[in-house]
Protein backbone atom coordinates (compact mmCIF):
# COMPACT_ATOMS: atom_id res chain seq x y z
CA UNK A 1 0.00 0.00 0.00
CA UNK A 2 2.63 2.52 0.72
CA UNK A 3 4.79 1.66 -2.26
CA UNK A 4 2.50 3.78 -3.96
CA UNK A 5 2.99 6.91 -2.35
CA UNK A 6 5.35 8.91 -4.45
CA UNK A 7 7.24 12.76 -3.79
CA UNK A 8 4.11 14.37 -4.64
CA UNK A 9 2.22 12.26 -2.32
CA UNK A 10 4.59 12.94 0.37
CA UNK A 11 4.49 16.77 -0.38
CA UNK A 12 0.84 17.14 -0.20
CA UNK A 13 0.89 15.23 2.69
CA UNK A 14 3.48 17.53 4.50
CA UNK A 15 1.43 20.89 3.17
CA UNK A 16 -1.93 19.05 4.58
CA UNK A 17 0.11 18.50 8.02
CA UNK A 18 1.45 22.14 7.96
CA UNK A 19 -1.73 23.63 7.04
CA UNK A 20 -3.51 21.51 10.62
CA UNK A 21 -0.86 22.42 12.92
CA UNK A 22 1.13 25.09 11.79
CA UNK A 23 4.27 25.67 11.54
CA UNK A 24 5.07 26.06 15.56
CA UNK A 25 3.36 23.03 16.57
CA UNK A 26 5.27 20.80 14.06
CA UNK A 27 8.73 22.55 14.39
CA UNK A 28 7.56 21.49 18.63
CA UNK A 29 7.07 18.10 17.79
CA UNK A 30 9.96 17.35 15.84
CA UNK A 31 12.37 18.62 18.46
CA UNK A 32 10.22 16.24 20.92
CA UNK A 33 10.65 13.37 18.32
CA UNK A 34 14.45 14.00 18.58
CA UNK A 35 15.13 14.43 21.85
CA UNK A 36 12.92 10.93 22.46
CA UNK A 37 15.52 9.55 19.34
CA UNK A 38 18.50 10.58 21.73
CA UNK A 39 17.32 9.25 24.66
CA UNK A 40 16.89 5.87 23.47
CA UNK A 41 20.27 5.66 21.83
CA UNK A 42 21.55 6.66 25.27
CA UNK A 43 19.72 3.97 26.91
CA UNK A 44 20.54 1.39 24.19
CA UNK A 45 24.20 2.44 24.48
CA UNK A 46 23.73 2.69 28.59
CA UNK A 47 22.18 -0.91 28.67
CA UNK A 48 25.29 -2.63 26.01
CA UNK A 49 27.70 -0.91 28.58
CA UNK A 50 26.29 -2.29 31.66
CA UNK A 51 26.18 -5.44 29.81
CA UNK A 52 29.50 -5.33 28.45
CA UNK A 53 30.49 -4.73 32.59
CA UNK A 54 28.86 -7.55 33.80
CA UNK A 55 30.68 -9.84 31.67
CA UNK A 56 33.77 -7.79 32.82
CA UNK A 57 33.06 -8.82 36.35
CA UNK A 58 31.90 -12.22 35.47
CA UNK A 59 35.26 -12.63 33.89
CA UNK A 60 37.66 -15.20 35.79
CA UNK A 61 41.32 -14.63 35.79
CA UNK A 62 43.41 -17.50 34.68
CA UNK A 63 46.54 -16.42 35.64
CA UNK A 64 48.99 -19.09 36.84
CA UNK A 65 49.03 -18.56 40.92
CA UNK A 66 53.33 -19.12 40.31
CA UNK A 67 53.18 -16.13 37.34
CA UNK A 68 50.59 -13.69 39.85
CA UNK A 69 53.62 -14.46 42.66
CA UNK A 70 56.23 -12.91 40.08
CA UNK A 71 54.44 -9.54 39.36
Amino acid sequence: MLNNIGLPGLLLIAVVVLVLFGKGKVSSLMGEVGKGITAFKKGVNDGTKELEDAKAAEAKDVTPAAEKDKA
